[in-house]
């Protein structure tokens, strides 16, 4: 008997518990996702712009060493654009890192200093034509190899952002290099200030499609351009956005 008020006390307690409602449990908010380009953003912040791969080059007996740098890649209109530069080893440049993560402002405030105080700079370009015709990441070896090649003096040691270059000098591709190499910072200023005067100048050719503010890349007043008034020649046609276009190409015409 003892037994059975035992278990009728202790079900009676379950009983109760139950018929109190319990405490929802504490809302989750969903985590945020970063789209791609934040996400990169993000992390090329938390890396130290140095001058550690420079170091290890002059140690193993580098006397000029390039870093090498393209911009434009992801643009719909216009050329690629890339630039070497081999610093002076006994000055150093306050303020180099990755162009994009730059304010234009500091980008043309570093790029003199740059040009005066590098050992040697170049700059060279692929124009749209040629992008399509032999793809963006081939235009983007093209275009730095040209940089690479125009340095006087000419580099003995390379390193570059990311890709491998077509030549026979001793070269070292490092991911997200223009966020790490001091060097690869530099010729990414220089690649982006040049670009970006050129579509100002392009802008003044094609107002409509507002090229000094967007410099040709993917933003929403550039796509409605192209929707109302269609690619012009500088666009890259074999890019999805300008070939989608409904309108038909703008064609110069000449007496």
């Amino acid at each position: 008997m003892r037994e059975f008020c035992t278990c009728m006390h202790m079900r009676r307690q379950v009983m109760m518990a139950l018929s109190f409602p319990m405490s929802s449990p504490a809302k989750v908010s969903p985590e945020f996702t970063l789209s791609p380009a934040a996400a990169k953003l993000r992390l090329l912040k938390k890396l130290r712009c140095t001058l550690r791969y420079e170091k290890n080059a002059w140690a193993a007996g580098a006397a000029m060493v390039a870093g090498v740098d393209e911009v434009g890649r992801g643009s719909l209109f216009g050329p690629m654009v890339a630039a070497a530069v081999i610093l002076e080893r006994g000055y150093r440049i306050r303020g180099l890192r990755d162009s994009k993560l730059l304010l234009p402002e500091r980008r043309e405030v570093l790029a003199p200093r740059i040009r005066e105080h590098a050992v040697a700079w170049a700059v060279a370009a692929v124009d749209a034509a040629r992008i399509d015709q032999i793809n963006i990441y081939q235009a983007s070896r093209v275009a730095m190899r040209e940089a690479v090649l125009r340095l006087q003096p000419a580099a003995d040691h390379l390193l570059v952002d990311a890709v491998c270059l077509d030549c026979e000098l001793p070269q070292k591709a490092i991911i997200h290099g223009d966020a790490l190499s001091a060097s690869i910072a530099a010729a990414s200023i220089l690649a982006k200030v040049e670009r970006d005067r050129m579509m100002c100048e392009w802008d003044a050719v094609f107002p409509e499609y507002g090229l000094a503010s967007h410099k040709g890349y993917s933003t929403p007043q550039h796509l409605a351009a192209l929707q109302q008034y269609g690619p012009t020649p500088q666009h890259r046609q074999s890019f999805a956005p300008v070939w989608g276009s409904p309108v038909e190409q703008v064609v110069f015409e000449f007496d």
